[in-house]
């Protein structure tokens, strides 16, 4: 059976399997918004800005529980703040999994500073672990679009922290244990979008930036599993970005999972019908299966 068709029968089983993608919300408390630099934020180069950078805190009732790292999309030039962040938050709580939703900058040319933020998102979760009643062990990361551009950078571009750092949260490991990419830019090359390559690397980047900037280039075996969601009709970020991120997976032996939904475009039908249903339930099931129980427990 081929991987498309493939894509289809999940899709479809998804939409028969009621709760799967709609649960009750369960909140321990009303978000909580910080800002991960405390307005010194580094631009990659040796210095500082003082830009707030904001990480809202949706937590799940409960402790221990798994968490996400939200990532919304924007093409590198504005953030879909509210449906690809704060929506998410709450449909994870309902799911017993705490949400974490990244305001972060936008980089005008500077390619490294949006990576700088997310990684800074996923320290400071391990660092307020037991605060936030998280487990360090599942903690992954969502992006949508560009902001799955910006996961799967996390997901490839990690680090294992600085020993030597005087910050404790900087001591502490980047890499997300699992990530889940939705529509995801990941090539910065011609199978790439335009305006998110723009925006992150500049006018003319160089054949090293894009190279770097590449997701599928940058897999190895060290790699997080990876759930990746993508319409095959998607004409604003095509099909083939999700597929050769998910084919260098496998090729690394990583875990990892392609749904390909027969419609919905970009956005998914402007986030709601069985497209993004389904979406949201087989991300359910591939979390839980692998952690090998229920994300309630």
């Amino acid at each position: 059976m081929s991987r498309t068709a493939c894509g289809y029968l999940l899709a479809f089983a998804c939409f028969l399997m009621p709760g799967l993608s709609s649960r009750h919300v369960v909140s321990a408390a009303e978000p909580e918004r910080i800002d991960l630099w405390s307005g010194r934020a580094p631009t990659g180069k040796g210095e500082f800005e003082n830009v707030p950078v904001w990480l809202t805190v949706y937590r799940a009732a409960g402790a221990n529980r798994p968490a996400l790292v939200i990532c919304p999309g924007g093409g590198y030039g504005g953030h879909a703040i509210e449906p690809e962040g704060h929506g998410i938050a709450k449909w994870l709580n309902g799911h017993g999994v705490t949400g974490l939703v990244l305001q972060y900058r936008l980089p005008a040319g500077r390619s490294e500073v949006p990576l700088l933020d997310v990684q800074r998102a996923i320290r400071t979760a391990r660092a307020n672990a037991e605060t936030w009643g998280l487990d360090p062990k599942r903690l992954g990361i969502i992006g949508f679009s560009a902001g799955g551009h910006l996961a799967a950078s996390a997901s490839t571009l990690f680090d294992n922290g600085r020993a030597d750092s005087e910050d404790a949260i900087e001591k502490l490991s980047s890499r997300p244990d699992f990530s889940i990419l939705i529509y995801p830019v990941i090539s910065m090359g011609e199978l790439g979008h335009g305006g998110s390559r723009k925006h992150l690397l500049g006018e003319s980047p160089s054949e090293d930036l894009i190279r770097r900037f590449s997701c599928d280039q940058q897999v190895t075996a060290d790699t997080p599993p990876a759930f990746l969601a993508h319409a095959v009709d998607d004409k604003v970020v095509v099909l083939a970005n999700s597929r050769v991120y998910h084919d260098a997976q496998l090729r690394h032996g990583v875990a990892s999972m392609l749904l390909e939904l027969p419609s919905g475009g970009h956005g998914l039908n402007r986030y709601q019908g069985p497209m993004w249903d389904a979406w949201q339930g087989a991300a359910i099931k591939f979390l839980e299966g692998q952690f090998g129980k229920s994300l309630m427990d």
